[in-house]
């Protein structure tokens, strides 16, 4: 997807930036309401995600209601430290698809953009993931590859889930630790290779092609060929 950020905080906005990049996305960033206007308006994006309080003489509310004006129906996420109930009822009002408050979680925000980006499209819900010859059914929590069931516990099905979701990327400590543990800081154990070792030895060891590949100083990635 191609996500536009416009935020004036240099910490929030190369953290976000710097997120969705590693999932994936293509982003473009602006440090102003003036120049998050123009680049809303004069280019196609999938999805925005905007402060409320910006420089530039144009603030999120604004910018919004002439995009909206102008017909622009971009997804929009609103990521501000406004976080009483009328200033998120302003900003849904004003034309916003949703809300999120600072201090904020990555792996909630990302997964609220690219739900976003899904419905806009007019997707419907995912329920089946593949990669290769290995399938994972979501409804009936059931894995196989190569047609062969594999039986894995709750956390390594989230892990491998993960993976699968982000397969031909590199999906780095920090994001599993936020997505498939819900920790929000590194607990400094091994906790993340030990799940990753598990999992090969039902996902990978049986068969004649590995799938899950460790990336050098960067994390793990999903996919049938080596990275």
């Amino acid at each position: 997807m191609r996500i536009l950020v416009v935020e004036d905080d240099k910490d929030v906005a190369g953290f976000v930036v710097k997120g969705l990049k590693e999932a994936g996305h293509v982003v473009e960033h602006a440090n102003n309401g003036r120049d998050g206007l123009f680049l809303g308006a004069s280019e196609g994006f999938d999805a925005i995600v905007l402060d409320r309080m910006l420089p530039g003489g144009v603030d999120g509310l604004r910018l919004l209601e002439t995009l909206r004006s102008q017909g622009n129906n971009t997804p929009v996420l609103f990521l501000s430290a406004m976080a009483q109930v009328d200033d998120r009822v302003r900003g849904l009002r004003a034309g916003g698809d949703d809300y999120m408050t600072k201090p904020f979680v990555f792996a909630e925000l990302l997964a609220r953009v690219e739900a976003l980006a899904r419905r806009s499209k007019g997707e419907g819900p995912v329920t089946k993931l593949l990669v290769a010859d290995l399938e994972m059914d979501l409804l009936a929590r059931q894995v196989k590859r190569a047609g062969q069931k594999v039986d894995l516990q709750p956390r390594e099905f989230r892990l491998l889930e993960f993976l699968m979701r982000h397969a031909g990327q590199v999906v780095t400590r920090t994001m599993l630790l936020e997505g498939v543990w819900d920790y929000h800081f590194d607990p400094q154990t091994n906790v993340i290779d030990v799940h990753v070792s598990r999992l090969r030895q039902k996902v990978d060891k049986p068969f004649p092609v590995p799938l899950i590949h460790t990336v050098r100083n960067a994390g793990y990635m999903l996919r049938a060929e080596a990275p």
